[in-house]
Parts: structure tokens; C-alpha cells; sequence
């Protein structure tokens, strides 16, 4: 693992040369089992023995998985069982080239120190035969479960999820804690797959913003609020703006935020680039301005791995914050964002990884940013 953590440092560093020195790498304590979220895809043999597994990269071939060394143990077992609840119910897997069968995936999400966990059966279509002695059959086994949703993909398509879900058992959510905060997660909410690292890189945005009380936070691509409550309790005479582009989520984030007792924020759903662009034409009034023409003092941006749109990072810059907090999973997408954003009058300040996949080849990366003018 020391080994491993020092690769992802090295080719960290030399990405991010031109800009700041790296500091050193978070690693975690225990780097095994810590996934929250565990994805199986089903299908079967020729001899009709139903199989679960990954796909093999690059194709869709199943590669059975009975146990992996990342992935909550509680999750493993639970699919496992599911595996032979299928053969003792006679219930066929999809066939992703006919179409015929009904069972496709199985995604587990475990609350990591709720213990509550959630099981959503993914089918070709809404129609579960024996579906109340199958879910009794699977909480016989696995009391720990805490809901139990069928969501309904009958599309050919590469997606997990479909669009229509039906609760069969509890609220149809789970909820955690994260940073002092209970989050309520759905069957499409994005909660970060390890939440001890996650505390970790969070406390490290939360550090590089160096907030002191009173700012104008705006959290792009906030998911379901974690960083936004996160940032929210260190500005108590301020303000955070979060946007998402998936109305579940920011359902989930205002609801978290009333869950959690905080006022201080407002969500919005949208495309980052849109919403901010939007808001931007709507709010600037002099009132609304300080004497830089800001209309936040901090960004925090936490893009997936494509990195930022274009226009997003010129909108960032048009709204002149002092700091910039870009939190990246793909360390190439960031150098190119953080150069554009240097080329516009921001400056790097300080860079520290945390090692959120360990066993993995990914990274998580927190960049703090300031207007060169300051």
C-alpha cells in the first residue's frame, strides 16, 4: 500500500509541477472493504447456473465475484444469497442480446456508521413474481436490511438504474453520517464510496477555504449537500448556494439541510454552467456587489472526471471570488482546468491528495486557488 500511495504521489506531482509543490499524500489506516456502494451485474452460464459479477473492462462479460477485497463484506453476502434466491424462485436473468429474462443488476448501499443498508433490484420489467415472499425470503436471511426498492430498466442500455422505482421494503432511503451531518442517500443519490477518506478530504477543502464565518459559498456539482452543510456550519453569518443537475439529489440536499437544522443555504438544479450563468445575468445589481464586483467569495467545485466545462470556469471567473476550492477525481483534468484558471487570474496556493480508492489507480485531489489580486 506504501507503494502504492507514493506512484499516485509521484504522478501527482509531476502533473501539478508547473503550479505547486504536492503535499503529501492521505493515506487510510485500513485500505481494504471501505466501498459503501456495491454494483453487481447478473446473468448465467449456458448450463442456466446464475452468475453475479463485474463486467470484464471494455466488454460485457461477466466476471463471477463472490467476494472482493474493496467492496463492505455485508454487500458481498447479501448478492451472494440473492444468487440462490433466484434458482429456489425460478427467476431468469436478462439477456442483454435477446432481451428475454427479468433480473439485471443488484446495487447494495451501506451506511458506514448507521449500519442501515439498502437493496435495489434492478429489473427488465415491474413485475417481481412471489415479490412479497421473495423480500421475506431475503430479510430471513439478511436482517440487517433495512429497504428494499425495485427499480424497473427495460431499456437496452449500458445504464444501472431505469427510472421508475418502487419501494417493496422501508423508506426506500438509508442515512449516514458524514462530518457531524446525517445525510439522507437514495438509490441514485452521489455519496462518495469511502466515507472515512471522505471526512478526510472534506476537513482539507474545508481548510483550504479558511473560511471565517461570514462568506458568499457557492458548492458546484453539491450532489446531495454533503460539502455544502459541510461549508455551511463554518459560515454561520453567510451564505452557500449549491447546484446539482439531478433533481434527486437536490431534493435530497434541501432535505438533509432541514434534516440537519441549517438555514443558510439554498439549492438549485441545473447544469453548473447554466444555473450559475442564469444567476449571474439575474443578481448582478450593485447592491449585490463588494468593490471587486464579487458576487461570491468562495467556489468550491467538485466536477466528475471530465473536469469543468469552458463555460463554467470563464462564469467562475465572472464571478470573482478571492478563493477558488477545486476538489478533482482525475488529476489530467485538473492540470488543464487549473491552468485555464491561472491564465484568468488565479493562482495555486496549496495541493494534498487523499487516497479515496485505495487498491485502485484513482485520486482525489484538493487544489486551493486565490485571485492574484489580493
Amino acid at each position: 500500500y506504501k507503494e502504492q500511495l507514493a506512484k499516485k504521489q509521484k504522478e501527482l506531482s509531476e502533473l501539478l509541477k508547473p503550479f505547486c509543490k504536492v503535499n503529501p499524500i492521505v493515506g487510510m489506516k485500513n485500505p481494504y472493504h471501505y466501498r459503501n456502494k456495491v454494483h453487481a451485474v447478473f446473468g448465467h452460464r449456458k448450463d442456466g447456473t446464475v452468475i453475479s459479477g463485474t463486467y470484464q473492462q471494455g466488454t460485457h462479460f461477466i466476471v463471477p465475484v463472490d467476494e472482493c477485497l474493496i467492496e463492505d463484506k455485508r454487500a458481498d453476502a447479501i448478492i451472494c444469497d440473492i444468487r440462490g434466491l433466484l434458482k429456489s424462485f425460478k427467476i431468469k436473468t436478462y439477456n442483454e442480446d435477446t432481451g428475454y429474462g427479468l433480473f439485471r443488476h443488484v446495487l447494495v448501499r451501506t451506511g458506514y456508521h448507521s449500519g442501515q443498508v439498502m437493496v435495489v433490484l434492478v429489473l427488465g420489467s415491474p413485475i417481481l413474481p412471489s415479490k412479497n415472499n421473495f423480500v421475506k425470503a431475503l430479510r430471513k436471511l439478511h436482517p440487517e436490511i433495512t429497504t428494499i426498492i425495485l427499480n424497473v430498466n427495460d431499456q437496452k442500455t449500458s445504464m444501472v438504474l431505469g427510472e421508475k422505482e418502487t419501494v417493496l421494503y422501508g423508506k426506500g432511503y438509508i442515512e449516514d453520517e458524514l462530518c457531524g451531518h446525517t445525510f439522507r442517500i437514495s438509490s441514485k443519490s452521489f455519496y462518495q464510496v469511502n466515507p472515512v477518506q471522505t471526512e478526510k478530504l472534506y476537513q482539507t477543502a474545508l481548510d483550504f477555504a479558511d473560511l471565517q464565518g461570514d462568506e458568499r459559498v457557492w458548492d458546484l456539482y453539491c450532489g446531495i449537500g454533503t460539502i455544502s452543510l459541510f461549508l455551511a456550519k463554518a459560515v454561520p453569518n453567510g451564505q452557500v448556494t449549491g447546484v446539482e443537475i439531478v433533481p434527486e439529489a437536490i431534493e435530497n440536499a434541501k432535505k438533509n439541510a432541514a434534516l440537519n437544522g441549517i438555514s443558510n443555504t439554498s439549492f438549485y438544479c441545473g447544469a453548473a454552467e447554466d444555473v450559475v450563468t442564469d444567476m449571474v445575468a439575474k443578481h448582478r445589481t450593485p447592491s449585490k456587489e463588494d468593490t471587486n464586483g464579487a458576487l461570491a467569495d468562495v467556489v468550491v467545485v467538485d466536477p466528475p472526471r471530465k473536469g469543468c466545462d469552458a463555460k463554467l470556469l470563464d462564469t467562475i471567473v465572472t464571478m470573482n471570488p478571492e478563493k477558488i476550492v477545486y476538489v478533482s477525481c482525475d488529476p489530467a483534468t485538473l492540470a488543464r482546468d487549473v491552468k485555464v484558471l491561472g491564465e484568468k487570474g488565479y493562482e495555486v496556493k496549496k495541493v494534498r491528495a487523499c487516497d479515496m480508492f485505495p487498491q485502485g489507480g484513482h485520486v482525489e485531489t484538493v487544489v486551493g486557488l486565490q485571485r492574484k489580486d489580493m
